[in-house]
Protein backbone atom coordinates (compact mmCIF):
# COMPACT_ATOMS: atom_id res chain seq x y z
CA UNK A 1 0.00 0.00 0.00
CA UNK A 2 1.45 3.32 -1.04
CA UNK A 3 1.64 6.42 1.10
CA UNK A 4 0.38 9.73 -0.23
CA UNK A 5 2.18 12.80 1.09
CA UNK A 6 -0.02 15.82 1.76
CA UNK A 7 1.02 19.14 3.24
CA UNK A 8 -1.46 20.35 5.86
CA UNK A 9 -1.79 23.48 7.95
CA UNK A 10 -3.21 23.79 11.45
CA UNK A 11 -6.26 26.04 11.59
CA UNK A 12 -7.56 28.23 14.34
CA UNK A 13 -10.78 29.48 12.72
CA UNK A 14 -13.90 27.39 13.14
CA UNK A 15 -17.57 27.52 12.16
CA UNK A 16 -19.45 27.62 8.87
CA UNK A 17 -18.04 30.96 7.74
CA UNK A 18 -14.45 29.83 8.25
CA UNK A 19 -15.17 26.51 6.50
CA UNK A 20 -16.66 28.36 3.50
CA UNK A 21 -13.58 30.60 3.25
CA UNK A 22 -11.32 27.54 3.35
CA UNK A 23 -13.32 25.81 0.59
CA UNK A 24 -13.24 28.96 -1.59
CA UNK A 25 -9.43 28.63 -1.59
CA UNK A 26 -9.79 25.03 -2.91
CA UNK A 27 -8.89 23.65 0.50
CA UNK A 28 -10.74 21.27 2.80
CA UNK A 29 -11.22 21.58 6.57
CA UNK A 30 -10.39 18.44 8.50
CA UNK A 31 -9.75 17.00 11.95
CA UNK A 32 -6.96 14.60 12.94
CA UNK A 33 -7.65 12.54 16.04
CA UNK A 34 -6.63 9.33 17.77
CA UNK A 35 -4.18 7.85 20.29
CA UNK A 36 -5.82 9.84 23.09
CA UNK A 37 -4.43 13.12 21.78
CA UNK A 38 -6.48 16.30 21.44
CA UNK A 39 -8.16 16.64 18.03
CA UNK A 40 -6.01 18.70 15.66
CA UNK A 41 -7.92 20.96 13.27
CA UNK A 42 -6.33 21.09 9.83
CA UNK A 43 -6.66 22.68 6.42
CA UNK A 44 -5.78 20.33 3.55
CA UNK A 45 -5.26 21.01 -0.19
CA UNK A 46 -8.51 20.10 -1.99
CA UNK A 47 -7.18 18.57 -5.21
CA UNK A 48 -4.42 16.52 -3.55
CA UNK A 49 -6.89 15.18 -0.97
CA UNK A 50 -9.49 14.36 -3.63
CA UNK A 51 -6.90 12.39 -5.63
CA UNK A 52 -5.68 10.56 -2.51
CA UNK A 53 -9.23 9.56 -1.50
CA UNK A 54 -9.72 7.73 -4.79
CA UNK A 55 -7.85 4.87 -3.09
CA UNK A 56 -9.99 3.29 -0.34
CA UNK A 57 -8.31 3.39 3.10
CA UNK A 58 -5.40 5.38 1.67
CA UNK A 59 -2.47 5.94 4.02
CA UNK A 60 -1.78 9.67 4.17
CA UNK A 61 1.59 11.00 5.32
CA UNK A 62 0.75 14.44 6.68
CA UNK A 63 3.36 17.18 6.73
CA UNK A 64 1.79 19.55 9.28
CA UNK A 65 3.07 23.13 9.10
CA UNK A 66 6.40 21.77 7.83
CA UNK A 67 7.21 20.61 11.38
CA UNK A 68 5.32 17.45 12.32
CA UNK A 69 4.92 14.32 10.23
CA UNK A 70 2.00 12.05 11.04
CA UNK A 71 0.39 9.03 9.39
CA UNK A 72 -3.39 8.93 9.06
CA UNK A 73 -6.20 7.09 7.31
CA UNK A 74 -9.55 8.67 6.31
CA UNK A 75 -12.29 7.80 8.80
CA UNK A 76 -15.15 9.97 7.58
CA UNK A 77 -15.51 12.03 4.40
CA UNK A 78 -18.32 14.54 3.84
CA UNK A 79 -19.13 15.57 0.27
CA UNK A 80 -21.56 18.10 -1.14
CA UNK A 81 -24.62 15.97 -2.05
CA UNK A 82 -25.17 17.78 -5.37
CA UNK A 83 -21.75 18.85 -6.62
CA UNK A 84 -19.68 16.10 -4.99
CA UNK A 85 -16.83 18.34 -3.78
CA UNK A 86 -15.20 17.61 -0.43
CA UNK A 87 -16.69 19.51 2.50
CA UNK A 88 -14.86 17.97 5.47
CA UNK A 89 -12.65 15.01 6.34
CA UNK A 90 -11.95 13.22 9.62
CA UNK A 91 -8.55 11.54 9.73
CA UNK A 92 -7.51 8.84 12.18
CA UNK A 93 -3.94 9.00 13.49
CA UNK A 94 -2.08 5.69 13.03
CA UNK A 95 1.40 4.38 13.81
CA UNK A 96 3.54 1.94 11.84
CA UNK A 97 2.98 -1.59 13.12
CA UNK A 98 -0.39 -0.69 14.65
CA UNK A 99 -3.47 -2.76 13.75
CA UNK A 100 -6.56 -0.87 12.60
CA UNK A 101 -10.09 -2.00 11.71
CA UNK A 102 -11.26 -0.81 8.30
CA UNK A 103 -13.77 -1.78 5.61
CA UNK A 104 -12.23 -3.08 2.39
CA UNK A 105 -14.23 -3.04 -0.89
CA UNK A 106 -15.35 -6.45 -2.18
CA UNK A 107 -14.76 -7.04 -5.90
CA UNK A 108 -15.99 -10.01 -7.91
CA UNK A 109 -14.57 -11.89 -10.86
CA UNK A 110 -15.99 -14.61 -13.10
CA UNK A 111 -19.45 -15.28 -14.51
CA UNK A 112 -22.45 -16.79 -12.75
CA UNK A 113 -23.90 -20.02 -14.19
CA UNK A 114 -26.23 -19.45 -17.18
CA UNK A 115 -29.84 -18.82 -16.20
CA UNK A 116 -30.21 -15.11 -15.60
CA UNK A 117 -29.22 -15.24 -11.93
CA UNK A 118 -28.67 -12.08 -9.92
CA UNK A 119 -25.68 -11.45 -7.65
CA UNK A 120 -26.57 -9.57 -4.46
CA UNK A 121 -23.83 -7.79 -2.51
CA UNK A 122 -25.00 -8.20 1.09
CA UNK A 123 -21.75 -6.49 2.17
CA UNK A 124 -20.16 -4.07 -0.31
CA UNK A 125 -17.15 -3.79 2.00
CA UNK A 126 -15.63 -6.40 4.28
CA UNK A 127 -14.62 -5.32 7.82
CA UNK A 128 -11.03 -6.46 8.43
CA UNK A 129 -8.18 -5.80 10.83
CA UNK A 130 -4.82 -5.04 9.24
CA UNK A 131 -1.54 -3.33 9.98
CA UNK A 132 -1.98 0.40 9.30
CA UNK A 133 0.69 0.51 6.60
CA UNK A 134 -0.49 -2.71 4.89
CA UNK A 135 -4.23 -2.23 4.44
CA UNK A 136 -5.41 -4.10 1.32
CA UNK A 137 -7.08 -1.87 -1.28
CA UNK A 138 -9.74 -4.52 -1.94
CA UNK A 139 -10.50 -8.24 -1.75
CA UNK A 140 -11.48 -10.25 -4.83
CA UNK A 141 -14.00 -13.10 -4.82
CA UNK A 142 -14.66 -15.57 -7.65
CA UNK A 143 -18.36 -16.11 -8.47
CA UNK A 144 -17.57 -18.40 -11.43
CA UNK A 145 -20.39 -20.89 -12.11
CA UNK A 146 -22.44 -20.10 -8.99
CA UNK A 147 -26.19 -20.78 -9.16
CA UNK A 148 -29.27 -19.55 -7.28
CA UNK A 149 -29.05 -20.26 -3.55
CA UNK A 150 -25.25 -20.09 -3.43
CA UNK A 151 -23.71 -17.81 -0.81
CA UNK A 152 -20.19 -16.64 -0.13
CA UNK A 153 -19.45 -16.16 3.56
CA UNK A 154 -16.78 -13.95 5.10
CA UNK A 155 -14.71 -17.04 6.03
CA UNK A 156 -14.69 -18.14 2.33
CA UNK A 157 -12.74 -15.03 1.27
CA UNK A 158 -8.97 -15.32 0.99
CA UNK A 159 -7.35 -12.42 2.82
CA UNK A 160 -3.82 -11.09 2.32
CA UNK A 161 -1.21 -12.19 4.86
CA UNK A 162 -1.47 -10.24 8.12
CA UNK A 163 -5.14 -9.35 7.54
CA UNK A 164 -7.91 -10.91 9.65
CA UNK A 165 -11.70 -10.71 9.62
CA UNK A 166 -13.37 -8.12 11.85
CA UNK A 167 -16.82 -9.61 11.25
CA UNK A 168 -18.48 -12.95 12.10
CA UNK A 169 -17.04 -15.76 9.96
CA UNK A 170 -20.55 -16.84 8.94
CA UNK A 171 -21.60 -13.36 7.77
CA UNK A 172 -23.01 -13.53 4.23
CA UNK A 173 -21.03 -11.31 1.86
CA UNK A 174 -22.53 -12.31 -1.51
CA UNK A 175 -25.51 -14.42 -2.49
CA UNK A 176 -26.94 -15.59 -5.81
CA UNK A 177 -30.67 -15.09 -6.40
CA UNK A 178 -32.97 -16.50 -9.06
CA UNK A 179 -34.14 -13.79 -11.46
CA UNK A 180 -37.81 -12.97 -10.88
CA UNK A 181 -40.04 -13.06 -13.96
CA UNK A 182 -42.05 -9.87 -14.28
CA UNK A 183 -45.77 -10.45 -13.96
CA UNK A 184 -48.11 -8.56 -16.25
CA UNK A 185 -50.59 -6.33 -14.36
CA UNK A 186 -54.06 -7.90 -13.91
CA UNK A 187 -55.75 -5.37 -16.24
CA UNK A 188 -53.42 -6.33 -19.11
CA UNK A 189 -54.05 -10.07 -18.57
CA UNK A 190 -57.82 -9.54 -18.65
CA UNK A 191 -57.57 -7.47 -21.84
CA UNK A 192 -55.47 -10.21 -23.48
CA UNK A 193 -58.02 -12.89 -22.48
CA UNK A 194 -60.91 -10.79 -23.89
CA UNK A 195 -59.02 -10.25 -27.14
CA UNK A 196 -58.43 -14.01 -27.41
CA UNK A 197 -62.14 -14.77 -26.82
CA UNK A 198 -63.37 -12.20 -29.40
Amino acid sequence: MSEVKIAAETRTEFGKGAARRIRREDKVPGVLYGHGSDPLHLTLPGHALLMALRTPNVLIALDIDGKANELAIPKSVQRDPLKGFLEHVDLLLVKRGEKVTVEVPVQTEGELAPGGYLLEHVLNALPVEAEATHIPESVTVSVEGLEAGASILAKDITLPKGTTLAVEEDAVVLQVLAAQAEEAPEGEEAAEEEAAEA
